[in-house]
């Protein structure tokens, strides 16, 4: 089950993400103490500037003060290059990784899963989720301990010029922590909410431009637009309540400052402080409060880093279809027996779709499930597929039992031809080889033929390379279909499932494709959904499915003679 508030641990970031990389953020750590230690010449250069030569006139100590302010500047400079150059492209390796692991459990994910999910808002889950851990490997979490040493540091100088003034700026800084702290364990469920609704905005716009034609064809434009006006509205409201958030430690910040500010001027002179030891204190209290204000900024950065990898959690919990525990069988060659043994399936509870299905289909035979919409012929060739798993009952092919054969071994002699087959962007060549990327060429245009794809290539300027564009848009439908088909060709399965395989066609095409089909059906089992019946009366069996239940079975002719469900639905087909 997924984990919808899974909360990333401290402890569990550490574990994962920071102490893999010790080394480098080691590294990091001395050259910002290196770099912040640096930083804090100028600020003690300030009282022997200002006592020593410019009240005193002791001038032989210029050059020397003036280059170590200089030698200061330049390790300043090359210590933040090389804290930029290491941790800052570490980070991105590490969100590059993380994206790559989010993408591969995504994509062993249960086919249910994809069902309730826009492909919109998990592409956004993908790639914005983990954006925020540049900010725990990068500059941001080294940031945060220099700035710690830093007001340490800070401290240790102040209460060595005045320690009841240094008592005096630490109390209003204490309570500026502790609205920090409070402000961020209030903002952290923000920023996940942050991400959620940014994902459901990606959706619906990625969800609007594929169906662009749809849009336009019904004059949808105004009410997608205001589809949309609404999701940035909310996410529009959501930053609102951060920056809010936010803005209020800053302005509480300021005015701590500024209250600290005004007491170290009355204080001064209560304590006959010289101009120097004045300014260099107040430099040395810039230098505290500067890196505690910083923090506070890079706070939030981790504050929203911390909940992006709540919803990366989320995802990473959720149970994939295959985890190597329960389906341990690998098999070899199939022969393709498969057997329904009292098949039960409900995709919502209580509302069964198949009911107590029992059924042989031999190998190299062809089963067509033919029936209304919505009886379940399509969850049928889900369950052979191993998209869905039955409820009760069993499947078993060549008499092992389904659930228990690795999906990986299976499916690589899994072949599907669906009646809306995704294209994707790109050639016809590299559509019809990506079940078999390495397929020779011969093997190639055995498939096209077969499939008759090159009788509208061979009209195309490039043949096979022509770009077919998103979804095969450049297309017709006839035309995407035989790409399907021979893809489904190319890949030689030895258990095929057709699902409305030429729904698509032209009455031409289908003459062609109804030849090719025969021959990628033969020697291989074949279980084939059909509205159009004319097209299955080759089928060694026919499984008429109503309301969930096999309510006739047989060949055409036996199902033709009997004058039942089949004879209706057949007939009346004819007279359209």
């Amino acid at each position: 089950m997924s984990q919808p508030n899974a909360k990333v641990s401290l402890r569990s970031v550490f574990k994962t993400i920071i102490w893999p990389r010790r080394k480098l953020i080691f590294i990091g750590l001395i050259l910002i103490l290196i770099s912040r230690t640096a930083g804090l010449v100028p600020p003690w250069a300030t009282k022997p500037f200002m006592d020593d030569i410019l009240v005193n006139r002791e001038m032989d100590k210029l050059p020397f003060l003036l280059t170590l302010l200089t030698i200061a500047i330049l390790v300043q400079a090359v210590t933040s290059y090389a804290l930029t150059k290491i941790l800052s492209v570490e980070a991105q390796h590490l969100i590059s990784v993380l994206r790559a692991k989010v993408q591969k459990h995504l994509l062993r994910l249960p086919i249910r899963f994809f069902d309730n999910q826009k492909s919109g808002a998990l592409v956004s889950r993908v790639m914005n989720d983990v954006e925020g851990v540049r900010n725990l490997v990068g500059t941001g979490l080294v940031q945060l301990v220099g700035g710690v040493l830093t007001a340490l540091i800070s401290v240790i100088f102040l209460i060595y010029i005045n320690p009841w003034m240094t008592l005096f700026v630490l109390l209003p800084m204490s309570i500026f922590g502790v609205i920090t702290l409070k402000t961020f364990a209030v903002i952290r469920p923000v920023f996940r909410e942050r991400g959620k609704i940014t994902a459901d905005v990606t959706g619906r716009l990625t969800e609007t431009l594929n169906g662009i034609r749809v849009i336009k064809g019904f004059n949808a434009e105004p009410q997608e637009i205001k589809v949309f006006e609404n999701g940035v509205e909310q996410l529009f409201k959501n930053i609102k309540k951060s920056l809010t958030s936010t803005s209020f430690v800053t302005s509480a910040g300021t005015f701590l400052v500024g209250l600290a500010s005004v007491g170290i001027m009355g204080l001064s002179g209560y304590f006959q402080l010289s101009a120097g030891d004045f300014l260099q204190f107040t430099m040395f209290m810039v230098f505290m409060i500067a890196p505690i204000v910083q923090m506070s900024n890079i706070g939030s950065q981790l504050t929203e880093a911390f909940a992006g990898l709540d919803r990366t959690e989320e995802l990473m919990n959720m149970p994939v279809e295959d985890d190597g525990t329960h389906r341990t069988l690998q098999i070899g060659n199939i022969k393709g027996d498969f057997e329904f043994n009292d098949v039960s399936f409900a995709y919502e509870e209580g509302k069964p779709v198949l009911k107590n299905i029992s059924f042989s289909a031999p190998a190299g035979s062809v089963t067509a499930l033919v029936g209304t919409s919505g009886s379940g012929k399509t969850t049928i060739a889900g369950l052979v597929a191993t998209f869905l798993n039955p409820d009760s009952g069993t499947i078993t092919l060549d008499g092992t039992d389904l659930s228990k054969i690795s999906l990986g071994s299976y499916r690589n002699q899994l072949g599907v031809v669906l009646q809306d087959d995704f294209l994707f962007e790109g050639t016809i060549r590299e559509n019809i080889l990506f079940p078999r990327p390495n397929a020779t060429e011969d093997e190639l245009q055995q498939a096209v033929k077969a499939a008759f794809v090159s009788e509208f290539t061979n009209r195309f300027e490039h043949g096979l390379d022509t770009i077919i564009g998103e979804r095969g848009v450049k297309l017709s439908g006839g035309q995407r279909q035989r790409i399907a088909i021979a893809r489904a060709i190319l890949a030689n399965p030895r258990v095929l499932i057709l699902d409305e395989a030429t729904s698509n066609l032209d009455t031409e095409s289908e003459s062609f494709i109804q030849e090719s089909l025969r021959t990628l059906m033969q020697g291989r089992t074949t279980f084939v959904i059909a509205h159009r019946l004319s097209t299955i009366r080759q089928a060694n069996q026919i499984l008429v499915i109503e309301t969930g239940q096999i309510q006739e079975r047989g060949t055409h002719d036996e199902l033709i003679a009997r004058q039942g469900r089949y004879y209706q639905l057949y007939t009346y087909q004819a007279r359209i």
